[in-house]
């Protein structure tokens, strides 16, 4: 069966990502054609990239943490990425997880679910670019999430019915081609 994580991208106390990606992750959790699992990088507390050699070139990793978010990352066939917008771009700490590994993230699925004043839209781009060189392959559909329309107050999300449709086009695109780079991956 298809794997797929939910990786929450921010680690900000009080982040609006938090109750997205457990919504996110009850919704998949009702499919019977993948497996999802939350993931939450404040569970990990990466520090700043801090491996001696590149993970491009070698997977030596010599830090606990990274051997640790690294095992995680290699359990999954594929990724729903929960991203915040801070200054029209992803959260460090979601880019700085994303470079401590390389070949975990290869030849695996992408997508994406953002959130901001402006959709987390942003966000997303950035996003498709940094997947795109650790070999990762995104996705079209993605759910944009308004602070604006889609959350009381700003802070308190609201889904819909609509929100769910798109949710479930971004899983059906993300399982499917999960499923279509397994041999690469093999």
């Amino acid at each position: 069966m298809i794997k797929i994580q939910i990786i929450l991208g921010s680690t900000r106390p009080g982040r609006n990502g938090e109750s997205v990606a457990k919504w996110a992750h009850q919704v998949a959790k009702t499919r019977k054609d993948i497996k999802v699992e939350l993931v939450d990088l404040a569970d990990y507390d990466l520090p700043l990239f801090d491996e001696p050699v590149s993970p491009m070139f070698a997977k030596e990793y010599t830090k606990p943490h990274t051997k640790k978010w690294s095992e995680k990352i290699a359990q999954a066939d594929g990724y729903i990425f929960v991203t915040a917008e801070y200054n029209h771009s992803i959260p460090a700490a979601l880019k700085n997880a994303i470079d401590c590994l390389y070949h975990e993230w290869g030849n695996k699925s992408a997508g994406f679910i953002g959130y901001g004043m402006a959709g987390g839209v942003r966000s997303i781009e950035h996003l498709r670019g940094v997947a795109g060189e650790v070999r990762m392959a995104d996705v079209r559909e993605s759910l944009m999430l308004s602070l604006i329309h889609d959350f009381e107050q700003f802070s308190v999300f609201k889904p819909t019915d609509r929100h769910e449709a798109q949710l479930n086009k971004v899983l059906d695109q993300v399982a499917s081609w999960a499923g279509v780079l397994q041999p690469l991956r093999s």
